[in-house]
Order: C-alpha cells, then sequence, then structure tokens
C-alpha cells in the first residue's frame, strides 16, 4: 500500500489498516463476491457491465444485491476522487470490490473498495514476448459447486495451479481444465484461440466466468470482422491453434506463444492479436503496451 485510502464499512480509512475479522465468513468459507476493475485516463473502465456481474454474484449468494450494489457504486468515483493526485496523470488504478455475509456479531454484510497503481511490471514486457502456459492437473470447480457466472474469492484450484506451473515451468501461467477435460480458463483470466478458417474460439459461456474483457475482445472482433465463436476447445486444438491469448481486466489481452513446452504458431505474438491489442488502444485513448513499458519499473 502507498498511502490510498480504501472504503471499508461505510467508512474511508488508510488501506494499510484494512483488516478482515476471522469470523467473518469471506475468511472462513471464501464466501466473497468480487469484481476487479481498472481505469483508463483516470475513469473505470466498463462500470456498468461490472457492477451488473457483481450484482449477480450477490444474487447467487444471497446478500442484498441492491444495497451492497448501491454502495460500491458510489464508493467507487469517491475512491478516484480521494486518491487523486497520488499517480501520475498518465498512470491508471486497479480497484478492487468485494462484499462478504460479514461476522455473525457484526449482522451486515462486509463491504469493501480499494486500489492500488496498476502493477505493470508484472506484465509489460508480455506485450511483445508473449507467455507460456502449462495445463494444470487441477480441473475448474464443477457447476453442481456453484455456477460458473459467480466471480467469487473461493479460489484454492486457482492456487494450486499456479503453483504447478512455477514448478514446471517458471513464468509459466496455468490453464484449467472442465470436468469434461476441455479447456477452461487460465486461473485469473479468459482465454481463447484463433484458428484459421474458423476465427476467434472461446470456451462456451455456460463453462466459464464470462470475463467483461472477454466481451470486449468479442466486441473488437466484431469490428475487425474476425468471426467469434463459443465452442468446447479441446486441449489439442488449442496447442495447434494459429494464435492463443488471455484476456482479463488489468491486461486486457496478452499473446500466449507456447503450451506445455510446444509453441502455438510460431511462438510469437500474431497479427490477430496485434490487431485487437491496437483496436483496444484506440477503443480506449491509451497506447496499452506504451503505458505498461512507461510504469513498469514504478516500485509496487
Amino acid at each position: 500500500m502507498h498511502g490510498e485510502t480504501a472504503y471499508f464499512n461505510g467508512e474511508w480509512i488508510p488501506s494499510s489498516e484494512l483488516r478482515i475479522a476471522v469470523d467473518d465468513a469471506g475468511f472462513l468459507l471464501g464466501a466473497t463476491a468480487t469484481e476487479r476493475l481498472r481505469t483508463f485516463r483516470g475513469q473505470v473502465f466498463r462500470l456498468e457491465e461490472h457492477l451488473a456481474r457483481l450484482r449477480r454474484s450477490l444474487e447467487i449468494m444471497g446478500l442484498d444485491r441492491d444495497a451492497v450494489t448501491s454502495e460500491v457504486a458510489q464508493a467507487l468515483p469517491d475512491f478516484l476522487h480521494r486518491n487523486q493526485g497520488l499517480i501520475d496523470p498518465g498512470d491508471d488504478w486497479a480497484i478492487i470490490a468485494f462484499a462478504t455475509p460479514g461476522s455473525a456479531l457484526r449482522g451486515r454484510p462486509t463491504v469493501c473498495v480499494h486500489g492500488y497503481p496498476l502493477p505493470f511490471r508484472q506484465w509489460a514486457p508480455q506485450f511483445e514476448t508473449g507467455v507460456p502456459v502449462v495445463v494444470s492437473q487441477f480441473r475448474q470447480v464443477p457447476t453442481s459447486c456453484w455456477p460458473a457466472e459467480l466471480k467469487c474469492r473461493s479460489r484454492m484450484h486457482y492456487y494450486l495451479a499456479d503453483r504447478e506451473a512455477a514448478a514446471r515451468q517458471p513464468g509459466a501461467r496455468a490453464i484449467v481444465l472442465d470436468q469434461d477435460g476441455y479447456v477452461a480458463e487460465a486461473t485469473t483470466a479468459n482465454v481463447l484461440v484463433h484458428r484459421e478458417g474458423e476465427g476467434l474460439v472461446s470456451p462456451p459461456h455456460e463453462h466459464i466466468l464470462f470475463g467483461v474483457s472477454l466481451g470486449v475482445v468479442k466486441e473488437l472482433a466484431a469490428n475487425l470482422n474476425v468471426p467469434f465463436t463459443m465452442r468446447p476447445l479441446t486441449v489439442e486444438e488449442f496447442g495447434t491453434a494459429n494464435e492463443a491469448m488471455l484476456a482479463s481486466t488489468s491486461i486486457c489481452v496478452l499473446p500466449i506463444i507456447e503450451c506445455n513446452g510446444e509453441r502455438i504458431g510460431n511462438g510469437q505474438p500474431g497479427p490477430v492479436y496485434r490487431r485487437l491489442i491496437a483496436a483496444w488502444s484506440d477503443l480506449v485513448g491509451v497506447d496499452i503496451p506504451a503505458q505498461a513499458r512507461r510504469f513498469a519499473d514504478r516500485r509496487v
């Protein structure tokens, strides 16, 4: 934390003072609805889509979706106002909103909005070098446990998959499969491939948490006249695609250049990826890779 102010249960406090009670259901059970947002030029990107997804997650959890979503919606612009001046005007924020059922003693949900300057150094070089992935032995949580559309903090399978990926290939991201053995997601991102003659392919909506960023890719693809399909995707199809990509809020879109040690395409960021990241940059009025390079050396 760098002196940012955070919203916590109706109060604005230093981010360094954020604490979750040990009897809070978010800590005890991982029962936490969450959204990760980012800004472009100081404005929250796709705010309404994030709030709509948060609202649905709260509904699934049985929390007061209207009250909590309204509380978060009011806190988000206030967060930016209270923290303005802490970062360079050309820089941008990662903002996290979450809500839990709270503790039995408190009797109301825990609601928090906090954030920090985007840690670009974690991915800035990957816009040009790409990122390797490995297919993990740990599977996606089946929808018989909770709906795929629920964005929550219950992520032990992600943690274990990331540990496995790091052990097998340092610097690699983990890909998890669904219960039927099809490609599902990366641990914190949607995945998609480009196949010649078919276009962009993403795993089907009902098997994944459909990310706001994946929705942006779908829109950009339509504008670029690139076909976009959602269907089951085998590991073999993933590995033999012409291109593969990650899509998530902070990174926007990054190229995947190898899977399980084997090159995807020619092992370099491909032309479809480059068209997408250029179109996204035009959409938000920010050269996304250049911004990441500029602020990559900032302390985080």
